[in-house]
Protein backbone atom coordinates (compact mmCIF):
# COMPACT_ATOMS: atom_id res chain seq x y z
CA UNK A 1 0.00 0.00 0.00
CA UNK A 2 1.35 3.42 -0.93
CA UNK A 3 -1.01 5.86 0.82
CA UNK A 4 -4.56 6.63 1.88
CA UNK A 5 -6.28 9.77 0.56
CA UNK A 6 -9.74 11.16 1.41
CA UNK A 7 -11.88 11.36 -1.75
CA UNK A 8 -14.80 13.76 -2.20
CA UNK A 9 -17.39 13.19 -4.92
CA UNK A 10 -19.27 16.36 -5.77
CA UNK A 11 -22.40 16.51 -7.87
CA UNK A 12 -23.73 19.48 -9.85
CA UNK A 13 -20.28 20.55 -11.11
CA UNK A 14 -19.07 22.33 -7.94
CA UNK A 15 -15.79 20.47 -7.21
CA UNK A 16 -13.55 23.29 -8.43
CA UNK A 17 -15.60 25.91 -6.57
CA UNK A 18 -15.32 23.83 -3.37
CA UNK A 19 -11.55 23.35 -3.75
CA UNK A 20 -11.03 27.08 -4.34
CA UNK A 21 -13.17 27.86 -1.30
CA UNK A 22 -11.41 25.40 1.03
CA UNK A 23 -7.89 26.38 -0.05
CA UNK A 24 -8.76 30.06 0.47
CA UNK A 25 -9.89 29.40 4.06
CA UNK A 26 -7.03 27.23 5.30
CA UNK A 27 -3.43 28.47 5.18
CA UNK A 28 -0.73 26.33 3.55
CA UNK A 29 -3.30 24.83 1.18
CA UNK A 30 -3.36 24.56 -2.59
CA UNK A 31 -4.88 22.87 -5.61
CA UNK A 32 -2.25 20.50 -6.95
CA UNK A 33 -3.79 19.19 -10.15
CA UNK A 34 -7.03 19.35 -12.13
CA UNK A 35 -7.98 17.12 -15.05
CA UNK A 36 -11.15 18.33 -16.73
CA UNK A 37 -13.72 16.58 -18.86
CA UNK A 38 -13.31 17.49 -22.50
CA UNK A 39 -15.73 17.52 -25.40
CA UNK A 40 -17.35 14.17 -26.10
CA UNK A 41 -16.41 12.72 -22.71
CA UNK A 42 -18.94 11.36 -20.20
CA UNK A 43 -18.87 14.42 -17.89
CA UNK A 44 -19.93 17.99 -18.61
CA UNK A 45 -17.13 19.69 -20.53
CA UNK A 46 -14.84 21.73 -18.26
CA UNK A 47 -15.93 20.08 -15.00
CA UNK A 48 -13.51 18.15 -12.81
CA UNK A 49 -12.77 14.61 -13.95
CA UNK A 50 -10.16 14.24 -11.19
CA UNK A 51 -8.35 16.75 -8.99
CA UNK A 52 -6.01 16.78 -6.03
CA UNK A 53 -5.65 19.49 -3.44
CA UNK A 54 -4.09 19.86 -0.02
CA UNK A 55 -5.42 21.43 3.14
CA UNK A 56 -2.60 22.21 5.58
CA UNK A 57 -0.54 19.40 4.03
CA UNK A 58 -3.33 16.77 3.97
CA UNK A 59 -3.97 15.60 0.42
CA UNK A 60 -7.52 15.15 -0.87
CA UNK A 61 -8.86 13.96 -4.20
CA UNK A 62 -12.18 15.00 -5.72
CA UNK A 63 -14.36 14.72 -8.79
CA UNK A 64 -17.53 16.11 -10.30
CA UNK A 65 -19.55 12.94 -10.74
CA UNK A 66 -20.86 12.52 -14.25
CA UNK A 67 -23.68 10.40 -12.80
CA UNK A 68 -26.39 11.90 -10.56
CA UNK A 69 -26.49 9.65 -7.48
CA UNK A 70 -29.26 9.32 -4.91
CA UNK A 71 -26.77 10.02 -2.11
CA UNK A 72 -24.52 12.86 -1.08
CA UNK A 73 -22.12 13.65 1.76
CA UNK A 74 -22.98 12.54 5.28
CA UNK A 75 -21.65 13.70 8.67
CA UNK A 76 -20.49 10.14 9.36
CA UNK A 77 -17.32 11.25 7.52
CA UNK A 78 -16.00 14.70 8.38
CA UNK A 79 -12.89 16.81 8.05
CA UNK A 80 -11.48 17.30 11.56
CA UNK A 81 -9.49 20.51 12.06
CA UNK A 82 -7.45 21.22 15.19
CA UNK A 83 -7.25 25.00 15.55
CA UNK A 84 -4.46 26.97 17.24
CA UNK A 85 -6.59 29.74 18.74
CA UNK A 86 -10.18 30.60 19.56
CA UNK A 87 -10.14 33.41 16.97
CA UNK A 88 -8.97 30.98 14.28
CA UNK A 89 -11.71 28.49 15.19
CA UNK A 90 -14.43 31.17 15.32
CA UNK A 91 -13.35 32.68 11.99
CA UNK A 92 -13.24 29.34 10.17
CA UNK A 93 -16.53 28.19 11.70
CA UNK A 94 -18.37 31.35 10.64
CA UNK A 95 -16.94 31.22 7.10
CA UNK A 96 -17.84 27.54 6.67
CA UNK A 97 -21.32 28.20 8.11
CA UNK A 98 -22.16 30.59 5.25
CA UNK A 99 -25.10 28.77 3.64
CA UNK A 100 -24.21 25.76 5.82
CA UNK A 101 -25.92 23.98 8.71
CA UNK A 102 -24.78 23.61 12.33
CA UNK A 103 -24.69 20.06 13.67
CA UNK A 104 -23.15 21.08 17.02
CA UNK A 105 -23.01 24.88 17.46
CA UNK A 106 -19.81 26.41 18.79
CA UNK A 107 -19.48 25.61 22.45
CA UNK A 108 -17.59 23.92 25.24
CA UNK A 109 -18.63 20.28 25.35
CA UNK A 110 -16.13 19.13 27.97
CA UNK A 111 -13.84 17.17 25.66
CA UNK A 112 -12.17 20.34 24.35
CA UNK A 113 -11.91 24.03 25.11
CA UNK A 114 -14.22 24.90 22.17
CA UNK A 115 -15.78 22.80 19.44
CA UNK A 116 -18.15 23.15 16.49
CA UNK A 117 -19.46 20.67 13.92
CA UNK A 118 -21.20 21.73 10.71
CA UNK A 119 -22.06 20.88 7.15
CA UNK A 120 -20.81 23.53 4.72
CA UNK A 121 -22.66 24.87 1.67
CA UNK A 122 -21.41 21.91 -0.39
CA UNK A 123 -22.66 19.38 2.18
CA UNK A 124 -19.19 18.44 3.44
CA UNK A 125 -19.01 17.89 7.20
CA UNK A 126 -16.38 19.69 9.31
CA UNK A 127 -15.44 19.31 12.98
CA UNK A 128 -13.48 22.29 14.33
CA UNK A 129 -11.68 21.76 17.61
CA UNK A 130 -9.70 23.93 20.02
CA UNK A 131 -8.07 21.49 22.44
CA UNK A 132 -7.56 22.22 26.13
CA UNK A 133 -4.17 23.88 26.66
Amino acid sequence: MEKVTPFLMFQDGVAEQAMNYYTSLIEDSQISNIVRYGANQPGREGTVMLATFTLKGQEFMCIDSNVKHQFTFTPSFSIFVTCSSENELDDLYHKLMTDGKALMPLGSYGFSKKFGWLNDKFGVSWQLNLPHS
